[in-house]
């Protein structure tokens, strides 16, 4: 355990923000299951519609990754590798083993 003043602020602080950076990464987490469940919809039954519905969750999962990124939660290549792995879900499957 900490025993002078600073430390115990240091210790107070760390915990704070293992905390926010905890809620940051379930978020990001979170929008990427909801991106690629939408995906799998649209896959299994290819409409305008579901498309656009990927598309809106694909674009909250770049915000909020991108804010962790800013933020420090994640590394900026953490952050990169986490959206072209996103990207490359919805190209189709010729595409993707094309290359």
């Amino acid at each position: 355990m900490a025993n002078t003043k600073s430390a115990l602020k240091r210790a107070e602080i760390a915990e704070r923000n293992r905390l926010r950076n905890k809620a940051y990464k379930s978020a990001v987490k979170t929008l990427m299951k909801k991106y690629i469940n939408a995906v799998a919809v649209y896959t299994a039954n290819p409409t305008p519609e579901l498309k656009q519905e990927a598309q809106a969750r694909l674009s909250e999962a770049y915000a909020k990754i991108d804010k962790a990124t800013k933020r420090g939660v994640l590394h900026p290549n953490n952050g990169a590798r986490k959206k072209s792995r996103l990207a490359n879900k919805l190209k189709p499957p010729t595409q993707a083993v094309a290359q």
